[in-house]
């Protein structure tokens, strides 16, 4: 029978974006019918791949170069989508790596972490899909890696990965969603800003579950989540959080009183 740690490597390795995101359905829904096994223990030998598999565009540029997205042009709507698109496609892939690359976690772990990269990876197709009816595709704009990067640096620990990668990164679109969602009501984008509340109410739902593992990892290893988080984010160079925030979704997501309380807002 096929384990599922192995085929979620298998399948962040693959580059076609729209085979990545078929392949990951498929693995999502075998996993349902009990058609895949799981060996929390399995050794997985990542020498000669690269990963993440993504595609040979959009090129990766510094975020100080991609381009303004306005709203005021098709185009300008279009580099804004793009962006939310690239940010589900590494979404995807971050939920991957978190699947196998990190053994001896409890089962619960590995079938969040599949639930999340199967929702991520429904957003990337809903907003490459609308890309497609507005004449453009994942790809057609530049892109930066910054998500990605943190998900590099936090390989050798678990905790870190918990702690700076959901809780830190993906929280901050907690934070930018709304914002953009405005943008759209704005200019009467009604698709758009469909594809993003579905986006928002789902991505609280996977801060929670970062939030959920980290404070797991934090109560086995008997230490205080905030001191945790302190010592992670300054060992592992996390950005420095800074408003606005979207302090009610970030409380649904699981943020403690105290946690916002630190934010300065």
């Amino acid at each position: 029978m096929s384990e599922l740690r192995q085929i979620s490597f298998e399948v962040l390795a693959v580059a076609d974006a729209q085979s990545k995101v078929d392949r990951l359905f498929q693995l999502f829904d075998d996993y349902q019918k009990q058609a895949i096994e799981l060996d929390i223990f399995l050794k997985i030998d990542s020498r000669n791949f690269i990963l993440p598999g993504r595609p040979s565009r959009p090129e990766l540029v510094p975020p100080k170069l991609v381009p303004k997205r306005r709203m005021n042009s098709p185009e300008g709507r279009a580099r804004l989508l793009h962006s939310l698109a690239h940010i589900e496609f590494n979404a995807m892939n971050l939920a991957l790596d978190a699947i196998w690359r990190f053994p001896d976690m409890p089962q619960q772990y590995y079938e969040d972490w599949l639930r999340v990269a199967k929702e991520e990876a429904y957003h990337f197709s809903l907003v490459n899909e609308y890309l497609h009816s507005l004449g453009f595709c994942y790809g057609d704009f530049t892109a930066h890696n910054s998500l990605w990067e943190m998900v590099e640096r936090t390989t050798d620990s678990v905790m870190a990965r918990m702690a700076l990668v959901p809780r830190t990164m993906e929280a901050r679109g907690l934070d930018a969603v709304p914002m953009i969602l405005e943008r759209f009501q704005q200019v009467k984008d009604a698709r758009a800003v469909e594809i993003l509340e579905i986006i928002l109410r789902d991505e609280i739902g996977h801060v929670r579950i970062g939030n959920h593992w980290f404070n797991f990892l934090c109560t086995q290893e008997n230490i205080s989540p905030i001191a945790a988080y302190r010592d992670l984010a300054r060992k592992y160079r996390a950005p420095v959080l800074k408003p606005p925030f979207n302090l009610e979704a970030r409380k649904q997501a699981g943020f403690t009183s105290e946690e916002l309380s630190l934010l300065g807002v």
